[in-house]
Order: C-alpha cells, then sequence, then structure tokens
C-alpha cells in the first residue's frame, strides 16, 4: 500500500471558452461556495477559442474566497519562465495564498510554431521544462541577481521577487518515462489524468517517479499526486471506473488514494449537467472519500471546527520524525504552545574546554541570532504602525518581506546558512553542513538538530501566514486584529525558537571546533 499521508484535495477542471464566459465563471464561484479546493484552468494559447489562461486565472481569484488556483498545465514554450515565475508570484500574492504552478513541456508543436514559438523535440522538451524549474525556482528564492547558463533559457542577473505569498507548488504533467522521472526529481507535484493515465497504468508510472526521487535522496512523499478524472453519475453501479453511483465513485477514488498514493481528485466535468456533477462531487463523493481514507489512516473523524487543523506534533526520538512530522500547512499555530516546549529534546551536556571567545561560531550564532531579535522587533513596531494608522499594510509587507528573517525562514534552510550573509559572504558554502557535522561529530545532537528543523518549518509557515494576512488586509482594513494576532504568535514562537537553539548548539558549536 503506498499513502504519503497528505492531506486530500479534491477540484474541478474547467474549458476556458471564450463563448461560455459567464458560464465558467458561475461554475468557479460555485466551486469555491460547494467547499472544492482546486480549481485548474487548461492553457493553450494558440487557440483563438478559449480566454488567456493568466488572465483568467486572476479574475476568478478576484471572485473567490478559499479554492486554489492553477494552470492544468501552463504550455512553457510560449511561457518564458522567468516571466511565468513572476505571473504565478503575482497571483499568488493577489489571491493571498491561493495559486499553484501546473506545468508541462508542451504539445501540439504546429501550433505553438504558429505563435512564433520553438518547435522541440520530445528530448528536448524535457531538457527545457527541466532548465525552466531551475529559472522559475531562482526567481521566487530571495538574494542576489540570478544567474544560470542553459541551452533553452538563461539568467543574467535577474532579480528575483516579487516572492510568492506561500510556498508554491511546482506540479508537473507527465507520462512518459523521462518526464515522470523529472518529476520525481524536481517536482512538488505530478499532474497525470485518467485520459492518458488509467488506474491500471498508475502503479508503474508511480514506481518510476518514486525511485527517481530516492535516486537523488528525495522522499517520494515530497511529490504530491493530483489526478484528474471524468465519469458519468448513475443510479446503478457497474464494473467500470467512476461510472456509478457517489458511493462506487468514493469507493474507486479511496483505493487509488490508499494505494497509488493519490491526494488530489479533480473532476473534468463531461455531461450535459456541470453544476450538477460539481456538486454531487463536492457534496457526496469527497467527504466519504475523506471518511474512508481518515479511517484507514486512524485518524479521528472531525468533530467541529476545533479539528479543522490538526496539531502537529514534533516528536523528539530519532529515526521516526520525518515520517510524523505533518506538512507546515497543518500546524496549529493558535494553540497555546505551538512549538510544544515539553517535547523538545535535549542532549547531554558535556563539560566544555573553556567559555566561548569572541570569534567563536556559538558567540556568533548568537550574535546572528540578537539580530532576529532586533528584526522581530522592527515587525512589531510596523504591525503597531498599521494598528495606529501610521503606515499602510503594503508598505509594512514590503518592509517584512525585504528583512533576513524573512528571507531565511522563506528558503527553509539550515539556520544559519543565509544569515552567514549578513556577515560574510565567503562562508555561505561551509555554512550548510553545519548540522550534518553537528550530527556526525555527536551522535547524541541528532534528535535536536531533527527537531530544530522541524521548528524551522512552523517559523516558516507562520510568516507566511502573517505575508497572507497582510496581503488581505491591504484589500480589506477589517482584518487588522487578525494580523496583530498572528504577528504576536510569529514573535512568541521566534523567541522561543532561538533560546532554545542557544540552550542546545552553543556549547557543542565551540567545544566539537565546528568551524562555519
Amino acid at each position: 500500500m503506498t499513502d504519503y499521508g497528505h492531506d486530500l484535495r479534491f477540484g474541478a477542471f474547467l474549458t476556458p471558452t471564450a463563448d461560455g464566459h459567464d458560464d465558467l465563471v458561475r461554475l468557479a464561484v460555485l466551486s469555491d461556495q460547494i467547499g472544492l479546493d482546486l480549481i485548474g484552468v487548461q492553457d493553450h494559447p494558440y487557440q483563438p477559442a478559449f480566454l488567456d489562461t493568466w488572465t483568467l486565472l486572476t479574475h476568478l481569484a478576484a471572485r473567490t474566497e478559499r479554492v486554489s488556483l492553477f494552470p492544468h498545465v501552463a504550455n512553457l514554450p510560449l511561457r518564458p519562465p522567468a516571466v511565468l515565475a513572476r505571473s504565478v508570484a503575482t497571483l499568488d500574492i493577489l489571491s493571498g495564498g491561493r495559486a499553484e504552478l501546473g506545468i508541462g513541456a508542451g504539445a501540439f508543436w504546429d501550433a505553438i510554431a504558429s505563435l512564433g514559438g520553438p518547435r522541440r523535440t520530445p528530448g528536448e522538451a524535457v531538457d527545457a521544462l527541466e532548465e525552466a524549474i531551475t529559472v522559475i525556482r531562482a526567481m521566487w528564492t530571495p538574494g542576489a541577481g540570478a544567474d544560470f547558463a542553459g541551452r533553452h533559457y538563461s539568467l543574467d542577473g535577474a532579480r528575483p521577487g516579487p516572492f510568492p505569498a506561500h510556498p508554491i507548488g511546482i506540479w508537473i504533467g507527465s507520462y512518459k518515462k523521462r518526464m515522470l522521472e523529472l518529476t520525481g526529481r524536481l517536482g512538488d507535484g505530478w499532474l497525470p489524468s485518467s485520459a492518458y493515465a488509467p488506474p491500471a497504468a498508475l502503479a508503474a508510472m508511480t514506481c518510476t517517479i518514486d525511485d527517481a526521487a530516492r535516486a537523488v535522496e528525495r522522499d517520494p512523499a515530497d511529490v504530491r499526486r493530483v489526478y484528474t478524472v471524468t465519469g458519468r453519475f448513475s443510479r446503478l453501479a457497474s464494473d467500470g471506473f467512476l461510472t456509478g453511483p457517489p458511493e462506487q465513485w468514493a469507493r474507486q477514488l479511496t483505493d487509488l488514494a490508499l494505494t497509488h498514493g493519490m491526494s488530489g481528485f479533480v473532476l473534468a466535468p463531461s455531461g450535459p449537467d456541470i453544476e450538477r456533477e460539481l456538486r454531487i462531487f463536492a457534496e457526496e463523493v469527497a467527504p466519504l472519500v475523506r471518511a474512508a481514507v481518515g479511517d484507514a489512516r486512524g485518524e479521528p473523524s472531525p468533530a467541529g471546527p476545533e479539528n479543522a487543523h490538526p496539531r502537529t506534533v514534533l516528536t523528539a526520538t530519532g529515526a521516526d520524525q520525518d515520517a510524523q512530522a505533518p506538512a507546515p500547512e497543518h500546524i496549529d499555530l493558535w494553540s497555546a504552545d505551538p512549538l510544544d516546549e515539553a517535547t523538545r529534546p535535549r542532549a547531554p551536556k558535556q563539560q566544555s574546554a573553556g567559555s566561548s571567545h569572541p570569534g567563536s561560531t556559538g558567540t556568533r550564532l548568537v550574535r546572528i541570532h540578537d539580530s532576529l531579535r532586533q528584526e522581530m522587533r522592527q515587525i512589531r513596531d510596523a504591525v503597531a504602525q498599521v494598528a495606529a494608522g501610521q503606515q499602510d499594510a503594503a508598505s509594512a509587507r514590503s518592509m517584512i518581506n525585504s528583512l533576513t528573517l524573512r528571507q531565511n525562514y522563506w528558503t527553509l534552510g539550515s539556520f544559519c546558512t543565509a544569515y552567514s550573509r549578513t556577515l560574510t559572504t565567503h562562508h555561505t558554502i561551509e555554512d550548510q553542513y553545519m548540522f550534518p557535522e553537528l550530527r556526525e561529530k555527536q551522535q547524541s545532537l541528532g534528535p535536536v538538530v531533527e527537531r530544530l528543523e522541524q521548528e524551522h518549518e512552523v517559523i516558516a509557515e507562520a510568516l507566511a501566514r502573517l505575508d497572507a494576512a497582510l496581503v488581505v488586509l491591504v484589500q480589506d482594513d477589517g482584518h487588522m486584529g487578525e494580523v496583530q494576532d498572528i504577528a504576536r504568535v510569529v514573535d512568541r514562537i521566534l523567541l522561543s525558537h532561538l533560546d532554545y537553539e542557544e540552550a542546545e548548539l552553543v556549547e557543542p558549536l565551540d567545544r566539537l571546533r565546528i568551524n562555519v
């Protein structure tokens, strides 16, 4: 059984026909209202009967409140990746963190060439997609100008930004071996369709993705699987795939979730009554699948709003931590102690040869922490100024995103990696080895280091939520209280984390002569 433990998402696949644009918008709004999680829109820029996908997605974002939107899939040959990165980031910012990026290598080469796009061989198309993913991620990563020299795409000192409101997933539409391997190596998600990858073909495709992920020391669970399906609702059960009553649909989709790791199901309506199909899918099928998968995982059934966001459990015992720690999106920042101080592992204290000296690594770590504490004070001051009407939310958000604090935790890197750039640029490579070296030289520090890495994700999520709340505040000043609440949470967990890291690492950094 292959279940990667992701939260389940259900969505709608919409065709952007220009003639039916009013119905298209109505269906998108309906999808949002009935509780669907995703809306995917085709991207065929050469199709004159279709609306432009990016313009449409932006319009739909303005008409919806909670559903996430993504191109299904973006036509890379006609969307230069550096510009595409900025388009996606812009949509994510304007929607308050509701954008994802579905992307493909391209097809219909005659049509692409008719608009002046490149005509690529299958091999060239895969290579170009790999380069494009590198370019896109570079444009979303804070730092100095980005450089990249590829055969199909390049960057020459390009300045990154704007930065997304949340960590956007790059979901790849892939079916053949090289594309599936690329998905396993680089993708955040896989976007197959039952029309091209029927259930019987999924096991082999999944194996290819997982093997490619493991080959580069990735966890296969890093790749979310979002399956686009079509079918027919009827009163009578059948032997066919998704042809029957909602209960049959739910059993078949549950099987795909538990045996092939599918955690997203996007319905491409095919009947004359699209609204009816979407309602049955959202209101009858989705709850049954969620309940069945939850039972199989041993999860408690939701009993009310308090269970809408399960709390993260940060374990304190070695090798089981990675498997037990949920994704950051599940973190309950509103608990009394989001970092759960009582479960923090503590390494045995050892006798140090002497106190830290001014140039020691431990002392430098404390200095870096002090600069972060100062930046946290700047965040508190900025939020207070917005609340007092002395600064607008957009300016405060811009200031916060420029802080070293925000840039470091956005990349979820090792704590000192990005921050060393504020001290010396030539140590950035060495810094990436600090945590591995600590583990190697003192095994008892392993659980502490793993816990610190988990807490980085908590802090990154808290900062992302603060940024998203500021985005909303720009549009509606009635959300000031939410911004203040999140700022207080960020303050509390960051200071707690810094104190914990200093208590556990300053002494061994110096005693073990870790040089970063």
